[in-house]
């Protein structure tokens, strides 16, 4: 016999360095999961792939095994929710399923130039009270016109209907219901460049001024709806896709940020800031970008939103290419291991400066070195930037009128408790910290679990939050300015 309480819900968490599938109770409680890392590709400098056919070899074999893991225990799994991760682009054959060509990623520049041409011919500004975004090769309409142009016929086939165009959510959906649904929910649709945020439909002006055809689009639902059915095949009968949101709403909603003013930073590959707004969005004076937080019974939800580039990754190149770790886990310890950064700052610009920088040719730096510099200072340094990176959006978000009291906080990274107190210290505000760090996953399964009714309404959501963690800030201020300048001159030489 298991405590869990069914029904179980399986969330799809699909992202940028790996696939994962977790289930949970419908009190929000893990029973099973499954994780899996895929290859990445850099085929030119800053350039960056995923082959679509590894995207879906992993998020089918996690799901199975999450799926078959969970419904040992006794309870049975009433609803499939999906999230992604954002912006990535897929275009592939609607006879064959097969893609056209790799995924171009999120934190893909190859566009750079072609986002400075249109920005030159003045339509920054048209692009952005649209759709809330900037132009920028971060988002996916110049990586689909790329495609289209750059694979022999494919512009033609496009035109014909012969192609599909959709962030990984759309690919994910096509291939689990055989073919049958080609769709896509209003958060996704809504980091594309193609789609108006105020009207909630794809933009035919902007479809125009990107050269994408309308004939490759997905139907954009709401974020709790009917996504289609399974195939029987994949998981031994048919279960419904009924919740979808990009990865940093769904995080958002996992973290029950229901209310105007409630704010969340996400810590994985990258970092993400969302503060829900309201029902109207918010104009960013700010370089923030303006974005749908979820739609639900045709109701929208928008926030603000900052996107750090690179957070988590900052830790896997020490790993992977300085190799001077072999754990993130050491980290903290390293860092711990100094009481100071010792001047030692890091500006992890590997692929360019989001948020509220946008700064796409911007490349890494680090600055302070010494003769004893070590494997400490980089280790902190890599941490402390994550940090600095936040203040900087969370300055901009105090620009633009929105006040925050409180952060929630969920990723990977959030685990390491040095650099929660550090965040809190940085910031000078409460961090808050949930039981369940999963919280991603967990607002895909929220969404899908009020479309199955597993759940009444957000207030029921709401209920189930769990605080593990609540750091307060304790550092002195002119601590906090010494450190908070030493990156800014850090960062100067970077833009300079």
């Amino acid at each position: 016999m298991t405590d869990f309480e069914a029904p179980y819900i399986l969330a799809i968490d699909q992202g940028t360095t790996s696939s994962r599938a977790i289930v949970f109770d419908r009190n929000g409680r893990r029973v099973s999961s499954a994780q899996a890392e895929f290859p990445q590709h850099y085929p030119q400098d800053g350039w960056v792939e995923h082959d679509p056919e590894d995207i879906w070899s992993t998020t089918l074999a996690t799901a199975r095994e999450a799926f078959a893991a969970a419904e040992k225990t006794g309870g049975e799994i009433a609803a499939i929710g999906i999230t992604n991760q954002r912006e990535t682009t897929v275009i592939w054959d609607r006879n064959t399923g097969a893609p056209i060509y790799n995924a171009i990623v999120w934190q893909d520049r190859r566009t750079t130039d072609e986002c400075a041409r249109l920005r030159e011919e003045g339509v920054e500004t048209h692009v952005a009270a649209r759709t809330g975004l900037l132009l920028d090769p971060y988002f996916s309409a110049t990586k689909a016109a790329w495609i289209l142009d750059n694979v022999d016929g494919a512009r033609a086939r496009a035109e014909n209907g012969d192609l599909a165009f959709g962030t990984v959510d759309s690919f994910l959906i096509w291939r689990l219901t055989g073919g049958e649904r080609h769709l896509t929910d209003v958060t996704n649709a809504s980091r594309t460049l193609l789609y108006n945020i105020h009207d909630n439909r794809w933009d035919d002006a902007l479809l125009e001024k990107f050269r994408v055809p309308k004939e490759i689009l997905p139907l954009a639902r709401d974020c709790a709806e009917d996504f289609g059915m399974t195939d029987p095949a994949l998981f031994g009968r048919a279960v419904p896709i009924c919740g979808v949101a990009g990865d940093q709403q769904a995080a958002a909603f996992g973290q029950a940020c229901f209310s105007p003013g409630d704010i969340k930073s996400t810590y994985g590959t990258g970092c993400f800031v969302v503060i829900n707004t309201g029902d109207k969005p918010l104009a960013s004076h700010n370089k923030l970008l303006s974005t749908i937080a979820w739609r639900l019974d045709g109701k929208t939800t928008y926030a603000l939103e900052g996107s750090i580039f690179i957070a988590g990754a900052a830790i896997q190149w020490l790993r992977d290419e300085l190799q001077i770790i072999k754990d993130a886990k050491e980290t903290a310890a390293l860092a711990e291991s100094i009481e100071t950064n010792n001047g030692v700052y890091l500006v992890p610009a590997f692929t360019g400066l989001g948020a509220p920088h946008w700064a796409p040719k911007a490349r890494g730096l680090i600055s302070g070195l010494t003769r004893g510099a070590g494997r400490a200072e980089l280790a902190r340094a890599a941490l402390e930037s994550v940090v600095y990176q936040t203040a900087d959006l969370m300055t901009a978000i105090a620009r633009d009128g929105a006040e925050t009291k409180t952060l929630r906080v969920d990723g990977g990274m959030v685990a390491n408790d040095w650099l929660m107190q550090f965040l809190a210290d940085i910031l000078g505000l409460p961090v808050e910290r949930p039981k369940v760090l999963e919280t991603t996953a967990l607002g895909a399964a929220y969404l899908a679990g009020l479309k199955a009714g597993v759940y009444q309404d957000m207030d029921e959501i709401a209920e189930r939050w769990r605080l593990d963690a609540r750091f307060q800030p304790a550092m002195a201020p002119d601590a906090r300015q010494r450190n908070l300048a030493g990156w800014s001159d850090a960062l100067r030489r970077t833009l300079s």
